[in-house]
């Protein structure tokens, strides 16, 4: 019976490599240094399929992959239906953050009721938050440089993923607000996981078993 992996180039696969090992799967091939979007594996009927983060719970979603690894932030986006999360894998961990250029006095823009322009890739994340606190904002979706939005006049704000930090100092930003911490998820597609149960617990059970403290 075949089992098909998605993930995503980047961090997340390279934090992935040592849960795959604990489930005695080895990629053929390294997808950063292959131009191939499926790779075999050391198991004949063990594939990964190389997606967009955002686009992992859509495979899974709809059964074109069993398995995949979605971060937190595109999952709350994706809205998660049909997907069984068994897991936080503790990886690609980082920060939902609210963040705006140096002099900007945010904490007073929300006393006084101000409407904010939000600049985000995470509109739904975004939406709800600012709803939560009773703060009007309109929302410009983008889709890389979310740092260039207040630079220029775009937006009053920015919702990012933040890690160290250093792109937001690099461009005289400062995080203000924390919104969700963010870790890499396992997600399962519920139908495979009844019709494909003796392939996919042993390796539930591995990657419980290897998930970082």
């Amino acid at each position: 019976m075949k089992l098909t992996i998605a993930l995503s180039k980047g961090r997340i696969f390279e934090e992935t490599l040592p849960l795959l090992a604990a489930a005695g799967i080895l990629p053929a091939e390294d997808p950063e240094a292959s131009r191939k979007l499926i790779i075999g594996t050391n198991h004949p009927g063990v594939r990964l399929v190389i997606v967009r983060a955002s686009d992992v719970p859509t495979y899974v979603q709809y059964g074109a992959a069993d398995l995949g690894i979605a971060g937190r932030d595109v999952l709350i986006e994706h809205g998660g239906a049909g997907l069984y999360q068994p897991l936080d894998l503790n990886i690609a961990k980082c920060n939902m953050m609210v963040a705006v250029q140096n002099g900007f006095d945010y904490e007073a823009a929300v006393r006084r009721g101000a409407r904010l322009k939000i600049a985000t890739k995470y509109p739904q994340i975004a939406r709800e938050h600012f709803a939560r606190k009773g703060v009007h904002v309109d929302i410009i979706k983008l889709y890389g440089s979310m740092e260039l939005a207040p630079l220029v006049g775009l937006a009053d704000a920015i919702v990012d993923l933040v890690s160290t930090g250093g792109t937001l100092r690099a461009n005289n930003l400062i995080a203000v607000e924390h919104i969700v911490d963010i870790s890499s998820r396992l997600v399962v597609n519920q139908a495979a996981l009844k019709l494909k149960h003796d392939v996919i617990q042993p390796v539930l059970d591995a990657f419980a078993g290897a998930v970082p403290a």
